[in-house]
């Protein structure tokens, strides 16, 4: 699986189904920005994906293309930071502090996959 990297208001311009859709369907699990435009966050947590934000915006400088990285968290829960791993090409790895704002219902939304699914989930029982 891989993630986004991206700088500030992502997704801002459209607020279109499948800009939020793609990532998901090719694989992706996170996009990590300093900042989301409003309904594009919405959009990415509907489709089940998992819209971070570096909790200090500019941890965004310290990463290069090449660098791999690891999502570590055990539990996705209101208010509760994350923390990613950065393996760089050539040097030590280091981990950042990212943010989230999910709420509880929005937390079923990515355990279940997407919004879509939760709604097929609730309607089967």
């Amino acid at each position: 699986r891989w993630v986004v990297v991206g700088d500030w208001n992502y997704g801002e311009g459209s607020s279109r189904e499948h800009a939020a859709l793609e990532p998901r369907h090719l694989g992706g699990l996170a996009i990590i920005t300093r900042s989301f435009a409003r309904i594009h966050e919405t959009n990415l947590k509907k489709q089940g994906m998992l819209p971070l934000t570096f909790s200090d915006p500019a941890d965004y400088d310290k990463l290069n293309p090449d660098d791999k990285v690891d999502l570590l968290c055990t539990e996705l829960a209101v208010g509760k930071p994350m923390t990613m791993k950065v393996h760089p090409k050539n040097g030590e790895s280091y981990e950042i502090k990212l943010s989230h704002t999910f709420n509880e219902g929005q937390i079923e939304w990515f355990k279940n996959g997407s919004a879509l699914n939760t709604m097929a989930k609730a309607h089967k029982q």
